[in-house]
């Protein structure tokens, strides 16, 4: 399946669900700003990461206790000797014979990508969600790292790398570019705010300035950490 048919695919599942939206209980009937989030989620672990995030949700049936939604998020993820691994999905189903390492001395990737959002209301006041970027941009300054090539003898050389300018989910290795996803609870302390507290796992690509072994030149970095954020909503 080609690009432009999963492009079209995955906006065929969001016309479908339009008309689910138009079952939305009365308590949502407030406008539009009603349930528009605003957060600042940071994580630690190996590496940092700050994100800022917008997001809107749709309850789903009378009770409206699942949720749907789309948001936008500013990730920025920083880490020193970050070891990058052969990106390509058709390099890395070979198997560990084609998985070449880029270590960067410093790393700090923004990525500004659109989310998908998923929630579950328990009450009023507890929620579990899941998010995940969908499609986007990368930006950043150029980093040195050590290129280790595994077909090669492991042979070393010192190459130069951007992050990859687009960022776009297309499911496991055959994604590009740097993505973020939370998985997390979230307890509302008032009407307006509330905290959240989980797991994040960041996605960090890196294109070196030339072709490398197997004439490749994209590289990630898969980061798990945890997670907490403060959420505010104004018209909650």
């Amino acid at each position: 399946m080609n690009f432009m048919k999963k492009i079209l695919i995955i906006g065929l599942l969001f016309l479908s669900f339009t008309p689910i939206f138009s079952q939305e209980n009365t308590e949502i009937k407030k406008g539009y700003r009603y349930n528009n989030n605003y957060d600042l989620a940071i994580g630690a672990g190996n590496g940092f990461s700050t994100a800022l995030s917008w997001s809107h949700f749709h309850k789903i049936g009378k009770k409206g206790k699942f949720q749907i939604g789309y948001g936008l998020r500013l990730t920025s993820l920083f880490g020193s000797n970050v070891a990058h691994i052969t990106a390509p999905a058709k390099l890395t189903s070979g198997g560990e014979a084609n998985l070449d390492t880029l270590t960067l001395n410093s790393m700090q990737v923004n990525s500004l990508n659109l989310s998908i959002n998923l929630q579950y209301a328990f009450s009023e006041k507890l929620e579990v969600g899941f998010n995940i970027d969908a499609l986007g941009f990368s930006f950043g300054g150029e980093q040195k790292g050590s290129f280790v090539a595994a077909s090669q003898k492991r042979v070393t050389s010192q190459e130069t790398a951007k992050p990859t300018a687009a960022n776009v989910l297309l499911t496991g290795d055959n994604d590009i570019g740097s993505l973020n996803s939370e998985f997390y609870l979230r307890y509302w302390l008032s009407p307006k705010w509330a905290i959240r507290g989980g797991l994040t796992f960041a996605f960090s690509e890196y294109t070196t300035s030339r072709k490398l072994t197997f004439d490749n030149d994209r590289f990630r970095a898969k980061v798990l950490m945890p997670m907490l954020a403060v959420t505010f909503s104004p018209y909650r």
